[in-house]
C-alpha cells in the first residue's frame, strides 16, 4: 500500500489528538484536581485530672479549696470554633467536618478527636477554642441523636444546649450522708424580681467563653501529625479567682446566673492545660499519653 506524505502527517496529527483526548478523559474520570501536599493533620486527645492525677470516677478522695470532700460522677461538655492562631492576627478555623465537638468521660471514643481538616504547613502561635457553643450556633434541636441530644438546655431557660455537665457528690466533716451537686453551665437568665420564676425572665446571658491554651505553639510541616493533649483540671472549677464552697453554693445552678458567672470566671483561669507533640504520618497510629 502506498501512503502519501501528506496522509502520513495527517495520521500522526490524529494520533496526537486521540492521545490528548484519552488523557483528558482520564483526568475527568478522576474528578479531582491534584491537591497541594503542603499540609499536615492534628489530633486532639482529652484528659480529666484532679491535682495532676487522672480522675477517678465515683470515688470520694478529693478535697476542694473550701475544704469540701467530693467525688465526680460525670464530665460532659462541648468545645467549638477551634482556631489555630498565627502571627499577625490570622488563624485557621477547624470546621471542615464539624465545628462543635462533644467530650464525655463515659464514652471513650469522644476522648480523641481526629480532625478532618488538612492543616496548612506553617508556624502557629497558639490554639484556642470556645468553651460551650456560641450564641449564633447554640440552636435547639440541632442534635437529634444521643449523647449530644441529651445535653439540651430547656427552651424556657434560654434553649440550645448545656456547655457542660459536671456532676458529683460532696461531704463535709461531721456529715453522715453525701449530697449531690450539679455544676451545669449554659445560658443564664435575668429575672425581674427577687424570686426565681420563669415567668419573670426578662433576658438571657450567653456564658460561653474562649479558652486560649497556654504554651500551645507548634510548627506544622508537610506530613506532620500534631498531637494536642488537652487536660481539664477539675479542681480548678472550684477555685481561683473564686473559691466555691459547696455547702453554700446551690446544688443546681442552671437558674442562677451569678453562680454560672463565677463558674465561668474560674473556667478561664487554669482549668485547661495542654501538652503538644508531633509525629510523622505513618500507617500505624500513635497514641499520646498525658
Amino acid at each position: 500500500m502506498i501512503v502519501r506524505e501528506g496522509g502520513l502527517m495527517g495520521m500522526r496529527s490524529m494520533l496526537v489528538v486521540m492521545a490528548w483526548m484519552v488523557l483528558t478523559m482520564m483526568c475527568a474520570c478522576d474528578g479531582e484536581e491534584p491537591e497541594s501536599e503542603d499540609h499536615g493533620k492534628i489530633i486532639f486527645t482529652f484528659f480529666h485530672r484532679v491535682e495532676g492525677e487522672p480522675l477517678q470516677i465515683d470515688t470520694m478522695i478529693y478535697t476542694n479549696a473550701a475544704g469540701n470532700h467530693y467525688l465526680i460522677t460525670e464530665v460532659q461538655y462541648f468545645i467549638s470554633d477551634v482556631i489555630l492562631h498565627q502571627s499577625g492576627g490570622s488563624g485557621f478555623l477547624i470546621d471542615d467536618w464539624t465545628d462543635i465537638y462533644y467530650i464525655d468521660n463515659d464514652i471513650p471514643s469522644t476522648m480523641t478527636w481526629e480532625v478532618f481538616d488538612k492543616i496548612p504547613a506553617g508556624s502557629y502561635d497558639s490554639v484556642s477554642f470556645m468553651f460551650g457553643i456560641s450564641q449564633e450556633k447554640n440552636i435547639s434541636l440541632m442534635f437529634v441523636n444521643p449523647p449530644e441530644r441529651d445535653m439540651f438546655w430547656p427552651d424556657v431557660l434560654g434553649g440550645g444546649y448545656h456547655y457542660m455537665k459536671l456532676n458529683g457528690k460532696w461531704l463535709n466533716d461531721g456529715m453522715s450522708q453525701n449530697r449531690p451537686f450539679e455544676f451545669h453551665l449554659g445560658i443564664g437568665q435575668i429575672y425581674s424580681g427577687d424570686t426565681i420564676d420563669v415567668n419573670d425572665i426578662t433576658g438571657f446571658v450567653h456564658n460561653n467563653f474562649r479558652v486560649t491554651l497556654p504554651g500551645s505553639s507548634f510548627q506544622m510541616t508537610t506530613g506532620d501529625t500534631v498531637h494536642v493533649a488537652v487536660s481539664m483540671n477539675i479542681e480548678q472549677w472550684f477555685t481561683g479567682p473564686h473559691t466555691i464552697d459547696l455547702s453554700t453554693f446551690p446544688f443546681n445552678i442552671m437558674q442562677c446566673q451569678e453562680c454560672m458567672r463565677v463558674g465561668c470566671e474560674n473556667g478561664k483561669k487554669g482549668v485547661f492545660t495542654v501538652l503538644i507533640s508531633k509525629s510523622k504520618e505513618q500507617k500505624s497510629k500513635s497514641k499520646t499519653n498525658f
